[in-house]
């Protein structure tokens, strides 16, 4: 059985210097408790993320390239870990264990001899220096205590004309300190504290060193929205003895001149350096929390500023030595926060922010016009727990919902002659409550459960369907033809609602006269045609889908929806401690009315399944039973239900919370699984109808056709395949731990097809799996989510 990965998408941690862009043109970043690699220039114009590293167990904090194939990350979980990596994944992983806290801030630098220097730096408030041998061999020789004060950035280079090391790091205290390697007579060098460099007022975020001829340039960026370049240079003894008289008489006032006072450090026994303030820059109107220098072929300097007040700043020198802002980029709108850091590419014609959303940007200098810049396509994914997905019917797009309070859509781009790449196409829901879950109705209807009381369903737009089968190609679309005509073109929320308001007209400026109201407008939804899938700011404001329908019922938050096959019913569920709540809603879709209230648990229902032919319901619940209603009338859509078979404490097989079920594609079986471990497959006896009424119990005719137990693992997700291969079922199970199981199922066997590693499926609870639906080829295709904010989509082949 082979597995390959079509799409992975997880947000960037909102930390600062949580991402990086690598010599290798790989952009490395913090995802939940994982590293995730990706692709910026994935088949030219596309994006794709390529793998994730899993060794850290709480949030990445912080990562940084030492060089094409050596990556560093530190995570809350007090440990940083040096990655080795190939085409693949990693190679070699290398752990820095020493921190009682988590780790916040990284770098390395490679001496001449082939050493790696590495610092970390930690919420324990110290810095750790290691020492990376050759044949990796790994030492702590220093550790720097900061006597309570916290690190918040940490930079490492080679001085100029020297074998010496400089370390930089911003404290609390709202100073740059510097420290250098002060050769001494043992075998290793330690580190001495050399300067402090005051000015800013506030703490500082952001540093970054760069070689400017013989000198060393460092940028400052801090909170109190100035970035402050300061020059270190190399002095000879004779330089700084005349310094030194120069100072002893000020006969320099007389002549007018403004000299800026340097400070002279020394390093070593016969090395002196003097620090000077170059120039301070203003350009931002909030926080600066990153800077990143780029030096070209022609050793011309840029500098870039990320900023939270939602823009990107490119410096560079004009002749006369001043720094003037040459380029800014940014998002418009939306309600998030700006950006959490900024790294130019390794070439400098493009540069990438990483926002508050978690959300990427990247802009491409053209090369024609090097005024213009435009942006690229990203790749970009949930920043909470992914709580459910969903396929479209046929399999057109896989809709997620998630606890960062956005319900996000993911379709493929079809690009001609190459193979497609998934990308976010828009996000219909960006709501005020944690989303919980949600039931697709038809291809451009859905209806979402947050952690309200209300049921919320929502329609497409008309923007979003042409703009959808532009992007994927769609040829035969009967459902948004029907569609087309009557719809509204967007969608937007009113300021202090929660409500998706349904955009008809887009008024043009010249209509009316202006008004007061004009500055803050009812909506901010622009109609738009997108070529290549939307960028962060779009799909923020602009992707909205408008809501139909609110249905009132339940008394506690929504927990668990299903929907019939043909969309004309729905039914739902909330969590509960007692059997009044625990009752499953059904709803009439055409006209939004309850058709029926179905008791049968005592607990919150977990999960809801109807069968293929919509003929059952079955519900699994927290009271470690399942239930299963049948129609009355087969042949009605809206018939009702009535309670057939369910388990009891004599029959029930799981002794712990029921997760997840599902039916199998003819609806023979129906599969559960708990946390005790053991997934049960249960169909109806062939036995006859006398035989049945002798033996009545609750199971009614049920009983268990399969039982597969896994020890220590908890089942939280299990879904049947779209068809048989062979004469086998295929299931896919998914673990607490993060662990997907594929396993093959046929008359009482069961056989493990494939097991995928925590690198290649998840790090934490695995939330939700399914099958995707109408597929023509040979290969399958599954879809997961978790706890780690990822949702992936894997092709399965089984020959």
């Amino acid at each position: 059985m082979q597995i390959t990965n079509l799409y992975t998408s997880v947000a960037c941690n909102r930390t600062t210097e949580c991402a990086d862009w690598g010599p290798s043109g790989l952009i490395a970043y913090g995802a939940c408790n994982a590293v995730a690699v990706f692709n910026p220039r994935y088949n030219g114009s596309s994006a794709k993320i390529l793998y994730t590293l899993v060794e850290h167990t709480k949030r990445v904090n912080t990562v940084k390239w030492l060089d094409e194939q050596h990556l560093i990350s530190g995570g809350d979980d007090a440990n940083a870990v040096l990655w080795q990596l190939d085409d693949t994944g990693a190679k070699k992983r290398i752990l820095l264990k020493g921190h009682e806290n988590g780790v916040n801030a990284v770098d390395g630098v490679r001496r001449t001899s082939g050493i790696w220097l590495l610092a970390t730096a930690a919420a324990d408030s110290s810095i750790k220096l290691w020492t990376l041998q050759s044949d990796d061999v790994l030492s702590c020789f220093q550790t720097v205590q900061l006597n309570g004060g916290f690190c918040f950035s940490l930079r490492l280079t080679l001085l100029p004309q020297g074998e010496h090391v400089l370390m930089a790091f911003s404290g609390d205290d709202e100073t740059v300190s510097l420290w250098a390697e002060q050769p001494s007579e043992e075998s290793s060098s330690q580190f001495e504290k050399l300067h402090k460099l005051s000015g800013h007022e506030d703490w500082v975020r952001g540093l970054d060193f760069v070689n400017d001829g013989q000198d060393l340039l460092l940028a400052s960026g801090s909170q109190d929205n100035f970035i402050r370049l300061w020059r270190i240079s190399l002095r000879t003894e004779q330089q700084v003895s005349e310094n030194r008289v120069n100072i002893e008489n000020f006969s320099f006032a007389e002549s007018g001149e403004i000299r800026v006072e340097e400070k002279i450090l020394p390093v070593g026994k016969d090395s002196w350096y003097a620090v000077t303030l170059e120039s301070v820059l203003y350009g931002h109107e909030g926080w600066v929390y990153g800077v990143h220098w780029h030096k070209n072929a022609k050793n011309e300097l840029r500098l870039l500023s990320a900023s939270i007040d939602k823009t990107l700043i490119v410096w560079a020198p004009t002749e006369d030595g001043v720094w003037l802002e040459q380029v800014r980029v940014g998002e418009v709108g939306g309600n998030s926060m700006g950006f959490f850091g900024g790294k130019f590419a390794h070439d400098g014609r493009s540069i990438m922010g990483h926002s508050y959303q978690g959300g990427f940007h990247i802009w491409n200098q053209s090369q024609e016009q090097a005024q213009l810049w435009t942006s690229n396509v990203i790749v970009g994914g949930h920043y909470g727990q992914v709580r459910d997905l969903a396929w479209e019917h046929e399999g057109a797009y896989l809709m997620t919902v998630s606890a960062d309070q956005t319900t996000r859509l993911h379709a493929p781009w079809l690009q001609a002659g190459q193979s497609p790449t998934w990308h976010e196409l828009a996000r219909p829901q960006v709501h005020g409550y944690d989303m919980q879950t949600l039931a697709l109705l038809s291809r451009y209807k859905f209806a979402s459960g947050a952690e309200e009381k209300i049921v919320r369903t929502f329609q497409a737009p008309a923007n979003f369907i042409e703009n959808f089968r532009h992007i994927s190609r769609l040829e035969n679309d009967a459902a948004g033809d029907a569609l087309l005509e009557s719809l509204p073109k967007g969608a937007s929320v009113p300021s202090l609602g929660l409500s998706n308001k349904a955009v008809f007209q887009v008024e043009t400026p010249d209509d009316k006269a202006p008004k007061a109201k004009d500055e803050y407008p009812d909506n901010y939804f622009v109609p738009i045609t997108l070529q290549t899938p939307p960028q962060e700011e779009t799909l923020m404001q602009n992707t909205l889908w408008p809501e139909l329908q609110k249905l009132y019922g339940h008394g506690y938050e929504l927990y668990a929806l299903a929907a019939t096959p043909d969309g004309q019913m729905l039914a739902s569920t909330c969590r509960a401690s007692n059997a009044e709540y625990a009752n499953i809603i059904l709803w009439n879709t055409a006209n939004w009315k309850q058709l029926q209230k179905l008791s049968g648990h005592q607990l919150t229902v977990t999960q809801l399944r109807f069968s293929p032919d919509a003929r059952y319901l079955l519900s699994v619940s927290r009271d470690r039973r399942w239930s299963l209603y049948e129609r009355d009338q087969p042949a009605e859509p809206l018939s009702s239900y009535s309670l057939v078979a369910s388990t009891d404490k004599t029959n029930g097989v799981h002794t712990r919370i029921i997760w997840s079920c599902d039916w199998s594609h003819d609806g023979k079986y129906f599969a559960t699984s708990s946390r005790d471990g053991k997934v049960v497959l249960w169909t109806q006896s062939e036995k006859s109808k006398e035989q049945q009424q002798e033996q009545k119990n609750s199971l009614n005719g049920w009983q268990t056709a399969g039982m597969l137990e896994l020890k220590n693992e908890s089942i939280t997700a299990v879904s049947f395949a779209q068809r048989c291969q062979g004469s086998s079922y295929v299931l896919a199970l998914g673990m607490e731990s993060g662990h997907i199981k594929i396993y093959q199922f046929s008359n009482g066997n069961w056989q493990l097809g494939c097991d995928l590693s925590k690198d290649l499926s998840h790090h934490l609870t695995v939330k939700r799996l399914q099958f995707r639906p109408g597929q023509q080829t040979e290969n399958m295709q599954l879809a997961s989510c978790g706890e780690d904010h990822l949702v992936r989509i894997y092709d399965i082949s089984l020959t």
